[in-house]
């Protein structure tokens, strides 16, 4: 629901006096024909204040509304790898034109980061098993057991996914969230083929 209307400084002053002649908030309201809300927010600020104006604000005020704040936030939450052009395109689509600036520090004021986003390889849930088992089997091999593999420089050869850092939109301690995450294309065979070799296993 928009603001409505505000009260001539008058009709403020009408209401505080009033209310120093001793009648209520709702004998207030329905004498001059005022929501008994407003009436109380009128006393209240100047019980407070002593004054009966708007306050000065300790700011600019917010550009963009609390429902554009809320489309960006779901936007930037729902596909964290969105650029900050793309969010002003879907405000401006709604009817709010800001800068980048000004989309990064609303972003940054409710608690989301542009942070690099962590490659890490592009796995089938078997993959995924399969780690999962190896780490399992040799979790208790000892400081010996990993002396007699080879490590060897890595060989890196790139399938497909950008060679470049990617950032993200996240909360803090979200950098592992699958969402917040780079897959890419990338494996380091001889290190594998070494490991191999040198165990037997």
């Amino acid at each position: 629901m928009g603001k409505t209307k505000e009260l001539s400084k008058d009709v403020r002053d009408r209401i505080v006096d009033l209310y120093k002649a001793g009648m209520g908030n709702k004998a207030i309201s329905k004498k001059l024909d005022e929501k008994v809300t407003t009436v109380g927010a009128i006393i209240r600020k100047w019980k407070k204040y002593n004054i009966t104006v708007n306050r000065p604000r300790p700011g600019a005020p917010c550009k963009i509304s609390p429902r554009g704040v809320s489309l960006i936030m779901g936007n930037a939450k729902n596909q964290p790898r969105t650029t900050r052009e793309e969010l002003g395109n879907d405000l401006k689509a709604a009817g709010t034109t800001v800068s980048k600036k000004t989309l990064g520090n609303t972003l940054k004021g409710n608690g989301l980061k542009p942070c690099s986003a962590r490659q890490v390889p592009l796995l089938k849930k078997a993959h995924v098993q399969a780690r999962l088992k190896f780490a399992t089997e040799h979790i208790n091999d000892s400081a010996r057991d990993w002396e007699k593999v080879l490590w060897s420089d890595k060989t890196k050869i790139e399938l497909f996914g950008l060679n470049s850092t990617r950032r993200v939109w996240r909360k803090k301690n979200t950098e592992c969230d699958p969402k917040n995450t780079l897959p890419t294309g990338v494996f380091l065979l001889r290190a594998q083929v070494n490991f191999t070799a040198s165990t037997g296993r």
